[in-house]
């Protein structure tokens, strides 16, 4: 015990003794600190918070869409699917959303970082953004906090802005809810049942076209009453004609006005009747000669429009229908998005975190200074080892291999130097 304590009073003895060389290698290394921390570029952080949706339908859907793109951009984040499914929370499924590559590599892009962090690989510049940003998740609330460091304030709130931009658009590219199944289900079947409909408009148009029918309920009512004025007039001037010829003969004028009368009623009478002919044969006769369609292809005709108008009203009736259906659908879809809430936006950053310059330079100085005390100890305790020591005598065997200009001062090792 008194053999040691004697020790460590020798030296202290001798560091004390010394004490002129150590005080000028702590001027001398505080010198040198404060320059190397003054020339170590200033860093600044910008940061921001945000709070991850409640876990429920649209956070397993995300992680369903993140599970389906095992092939692609995304094929990376496939296992992600397991967790969510499993029960855990959305904050560790968005931390490793902003910790993939596939962000990284969008802001490598975006910000042109290759060329401002002086990399010539991108998988050197996407490790040096992940050395330079910190994402935490707070266990208790489940807040996740995003940090990203850089020379320039402007880039860093920059950066950090844009991995909150890029995680939304992660979230709603890959969101595949049902609501969004559904939506695209209605959504192609709207546009099937839409070139239904217009189809549907257009043969019952050309149909309409062709027999000349727009309403065959009021056209069959109207050309019943017309035909039976027709026929009233008719019995009317035959009647007339009969008393006509009894009174007066036939070479009268009267009787052959009313015969005229008759025989322009009867001709009336027959081109609205028409034929009973078939529809094809009809149709070029009614396209080009009249006005509306005989009384007797009415019948006819029934049926087929009948057919073309129900065709129109179900293709109207669904196309209503699923459209209705597609609104509801992009509305639940909107809800079923997991929407970020950013509690602290990232701002300009004024001070700089790194580096700091007096505990920099602090600490080159007290380690140039324990350097240097243990040299001056090691230097002592050189002096004292015996000549026959047989790591003295290896030394000197090392230094006389060595050349001139590697040896010491007057061809002494450097612990033998005073």
């Amino acid at each position: 015990m008194r053999a040691r304590q004697a020790n460590w009073v020798a030296n202290a003895t001798l560091l004390w003794d010394k004490r002129t060389r150590i005080a000028r290698t702590a001027v001398i290394s505080l010198v040198a600190g404060l320059a190397i921390a003054f020339a170590i570029p200033k860093e600044y952080e910008a940061s921001a918070r945000i709070m991850p949706p409640d876990q429920g339908g649209g956070g397993a859907a995300l992680l369903s869409a993140l599970a389906g793109h095992g092939g692609g951009a995304l094929g990376s984040l496939g296992s992600l699917a397991g967790g969510l499914l499993g029960g855990h929370n959305t904050s560790a499924l968005f931390v490793d959303l902003l910790q993939s590559g596939t962000v990284s590599s969008h802001l490598i892009d975006r910000f042109q970082l290759q060329h401002a962090y002086h990399k010539r690989y991108r998988i050197d510049t996407a490790k040096y953004l992940a050395r330079h940003t910190k994402i935490v998740e707070d266990k208790k609330s489940g807040v996740i906090s995003i940090t990203v460091e850089d020379t320039q304030p402007q880039r860093a709130r920059d950066l950090t802005q844009a991995y909150l931009e890029e995680l939304n658009k992660m979230v709603t590219q890959t969101s595949i809810s049902s609501a969004r199944q559904e939506r695209i289900f209605i959504e192609r079947r709207l546009q099937s049942v839409q070139r239904d409909l217009e189809n549907a408009q257009l043969a019952m148009s050309d149909f309409s076209s062709s027999h000349t029918t727009i309403d065959i309920k009021e056209q069959t009512r109207a050309m019943v009453d017309a035909a039976a004025k027709l026929q009233g007039q008719l019995i009317v001037g035959q009647s007339e004609l009969g008393s006509l010829e009894q009174i007066y003969g036939d070479g009268n004028v009267r009787v052959r006005a009313a015969q005229a009368r008759v025989s322009a009623l009867q001709k009336d009478l027959k081109q609205m009747s028409g034929t009973d002919a078939p529809l094809p044969a009809q149709a070029q006769k009614a396209s080009s000669d009249e006005l509306y369609p005989p009384l007797r292809q009415l019948p006819r005709l029934a049926v087929p429009y009948a057919d073309l108008y129900r065709r129109v009203r179900v293709q109207e009736t669904v196309f209503e229908l699923l459209t209705q259906e597609y609104e509801m659908a992009r509305i639940q879809e909107a809800k079923d998005i997991p929407v970020i809430s950013v509690i602290d936006a990232p701002g300009l950053p004024e001070k700089k975190s790194y580096p700091p310059r007096l505990l920099v330079a602090l600490g080159i100085m007290m380690v140039s200074c324990i350097a240097m005390s243990a040299l001056i100890l090691l230097r002592r305790r050189w002096e004292q080892m015996s000549e026959a020591d047989p790591r003295k005598v290896l030394m000197r065997t090392v230094q006389g291999t060595l050349p001139l200009s590697m040896r010491g001062e007057g061809g002494r090792t450097e612990m033998e130097t005073p």
